[in-house]
């Protein structure tokens, strides 16, 4: 009960004063480690932006997603765009989820996260590869790879979310913050389509600070709000529909 009345005293106090308000530009923010400590086996949800070299942490607190943590990716290959085929070094993109079975706390890279490559929509094109981690030693081909320190604590998290009951954890993985700005500077990429598909992810996440439901339907991603999909996985919403300018 204690811990409980701390939590809410937490939230209550200490949040509004370290969460950005926009998550759209999102910076790093001071989160205290008694509030972290507070947080452990809250549920979770990661997001990594490639071009920023960010990966970002929330933790659930009543009914939204805030950020806890924003890390530096040590390194990661191939540049921007997704991963097609083992052996082209790219680091991939797209909607993944993970569970307890992902988890390699004995990794030859201190810890590591199989993010779960590939997923529906990888296998629905073709694509291959397998073992896709973010895990720590600071090195990599194909991997997010942070240092020992940071991936020690994503990890901590990530475990304690599924120990306490969290049956599985979104990781969304863009090419950069696909604000209307970034959508437009890419726009003549080759990989622009695909972009396309990921930009309603981040912009649910944006307007509603939960992750995005995401479902495929004939080989492309379709994010749906949560009540849409429990109710009719072929409905496509409206996030699904929108097009940058």
């Amino acid at each position: 009960m204690m811990g409980k009345i701390a939590l809410v005293l937490a939230m209550l106090f200490c949040i509004p004063a370290l969460i950005s308000t926009s998550y759209a530009s999102e910076q790093t923010q001071a989160v205290s480690q008694e509030l972290k400590d507070q947080l452990l086996g809250s549920p979770v949800f990661i997001q990594i932006f490639k071009e920023e070299r960010t990966l970002e942490l929330y933790a659930k607190i009543g009914t939204d997603y805030h950020l806890i943590g924003s890390y530096r990716i040590c390194k990661f290959s191939g540049g921007l765009g997704p991963k097609h085929r083992e052996g082209d070094f790219k680091s991939p993109e797209g909607f993944y989820t993970i569970d307890s079975r992902n988890l390699q706390p004995n990794s030859h890279y201190y810890r590591a996260i199989n993010i779960g490559f590939p997923n529906a929509y990888d296998q629905a094109r073709g694509y291959s590869g397998a073992m896709l981690m973010i895990h720590g030693d600071c090195r990599s081909i194909g991997c997010y790879a942070m240092t020992n320190a940071y991936i020690g604590e994503i990890y901590h998290f990530v475990e304690a979310a599924l120990r306490n009951g969290q049956s599985a954890i979104k990781i969304h993985i863009y090419p950069f913050r696909m604000t209307p700005e970034n959508m437009r500077r890419h726009r003549d990429s080759v990989y622009y389509s695909f972009w396309q598909q990921l930009q309603p992810g981040y912009a649910y996440f944006v307007a509603h600070h939960q992750p995005a439901a995401v479902s495929v339907i004939n080989g492309q991603y379709v994010v749906n709000p949560p009540s849409l999909l429990n109710g009719n996985s072929g409905t496509v919403s409206q996030f699904a529909l929108t097009q940058t300018k």
